[in-house]
């Protein structure tokens, strides 16, 4: 098992990308603390992962309360170290140009896709550095590489994912620490269905989306949380500072 006796800690993990991947790390062993705002989804993930064999917890987190995320990693650092953290929480913001965007949508998106980062980065690397080694792994977005018209948002937020997690391999990796992150392209969860939604012909939006892929589908969550695996275990235990595209090949095109 690839991460056997390992403690992870995965925000946004009720839903989605962020459940695909704790349920995909406890399969490979990992005792997996799932943290969400949404408290009933989040311990519903923990609940079925401990039946099927697992070890898991539930802790309520709001990712944008710096003092908040601390105390919840300090607590399960001290009881059982800290050997990954996965800043998958993440939210976007509905189409529109950017001088049309509302500021307060603009600092909300801000808010839980940068400072959220940015705290679960801070509260993890004061126990990883002390222990002289771990694995973080920031969720970014195809965004992150590319500016995606009418997200302009989202698509500052997610390239400020992928340099943060560039500037943390650098300063962290002499103490031990790895630090990564995973751009996705368009994925099929609830934050997707949610932006199909408001379009005219979600159904049709859907297959034009798809059409754009050379795959010509959309991934898949547990396909995003198989990336967030390898970045997580000793697999890659020489990769630092690195954004490993999953797009299904759009960003060639």
């Amino acid at each position: 098992m690839r991460l056997d006796g390992k403690t992870t800690v995965i925000t946004g993990a009720a839903s989605g990308i962020g459940r695909a991947t704790a349920e995909r790390f406890a399969e490979e062993g990992a005792r997996v603390v799932v943290t969400d705002v949404d408290t009933e989804g989040g311990r519903a993930v923990a609940e079925g992962i401990e039946e099927a064999g697992g070890e898991a917890a539930f802790h309520e987190l709001d990712v944008t309360d710096g003092e908040q995320f601390r105390a919840v990693v300090d607590a399960v650092a001290e009881d059982h170290g800290l050997d990954v953290m996965v800043n998958n929480a993440g939210t976007g913001h509905p189409g529109g140009s950017l001088e049309d965007l509302d500021d307060e949508i603009r600092d909300f998106v801000i808010d839980v896709n940068i400072k959220g980062v940015w705290n679960g980065c801070r509260a993890a690397l004061s126990h990883m550095k002390a222990q002289g080694g771990g694995a973080i792994v920031n969720v970014g977005s195809l965004a992150s590489i590319l500016g995606l018209p009418k997200q302009a948002a989202y698509s500052t937020t997610k390239a400020a994912v992928l340099n943060m997690t560039r500037t943390v391999a650098a300063e962290a990796g002499p103490y031990g620490v790895r630090a990564n992150a995973v751009c996705p392209g368009f994925t099929d969860t609830q934050m997707l269905e949610g932006y199909l939604e408001q379009q005219d012909d979600p159904a049709a939006a859907r297959e034009a989306m798809a059409a754009e892929y050379p795959l010509k589908r959309l991934g898949e969550p547990d396909e995003i949380a198989n990336a967030v695996l390898f970045l997580a275990s000793d697999e890659s235990s020489f990769v630092s500072g690195h954004g490993l595209v999953v797009d299904g090949g759009f960003s060639t095109c």
